[in-house]
């Protein structure tokens, strides 16, 4: 906790599957000084990973389509096209988070992970951070449906030119934060990533 932040009192408000505290607290002002006492609640749902597989041969990318009850009033609808991405659990890194999901939402084998950024998903209500990647795949063995269902999972496959990939996300297709900022990177770095795995051979075989 920075020395520039001064709890005053903290709550929980709700607690199960997620948590909502509140806090009482200041904090220093750019002035030198401090702020009134404010309160503020926060949305404590952990922080996850979220990775982009995209196959460097076929330049080509895996996509995910599933219901979110959050874009129930979004004007595309509440199935959306995303990336794969799952909470990080005790005990482990965000590359095993997204090796696990990318096999468990899309059946896909992630063989190298270039790290895109660590990014705050809405800092004004929530703590949780996302720990994004680029996953070298093989687009050739993706397709069909997964998900856990257990967790009542029901996830489509699609794989997506890359080029296709980028029309979507210029037509406000893709509308999900980490899939918008992983695609936006891999348009910056696409001949350096091709360049770099392409010259590379395939772990494990």
């Amino acid at each position: 906790m920075s020395a520039d932040v001064e709890i005053l009192e903290k709550t929980i408000c709700f607690e199960g599957f997620f948590r909502i505290e509140k806090y009482r607290l200041r904090h220093r002002l750019f002035n030198g000084g401090w702020s009134r006492p404010l309160s503020r609640e926060l949305f404590e749902r952990g922080h996850a990973a979220a990775v982009l597989p995209y196959d460097p041969i076929r330049d080509a990318v895996i996509l995910i389509e599933q219901f979110r009850v959050g874009a129930l009033t979004a004007p595309g609808g509440p199935w959306l096209l995303e990336i794969v991405a799952g909470m990080i659990e005790s005990g482990e890194t965000a590359q095993d988070v997204v090796k696990r999901e990318s096999i468990e939402e899309a059946d896909c084998i992630i063989t190298d992970l270039l790290p895109v950024c660590d990014f705050l998903v809405s800092p004004g209500g929530t703590s949780e951070r996302i720990a994004l990647f680029c996953g070298r795949a093989d687009a050739t063995k993706a397709g069909g449906i997964h998900g856990a269902p257990e967790e009542d999972e029901d996830i489509k496959v699609h794989v997506v030119p890359l080029d296709t990939a980028f029309t979507f996300l210029q037509s406000g297709r893709i509308n999900s934060a980490s899939a918008i900022i992983a695609l936006q990177w891999l348009a910056l770095n696409r001949e350096q990533v091709r360049t770099q795995w392409l010259s590379q051979p395939i772990p494990g075989t």
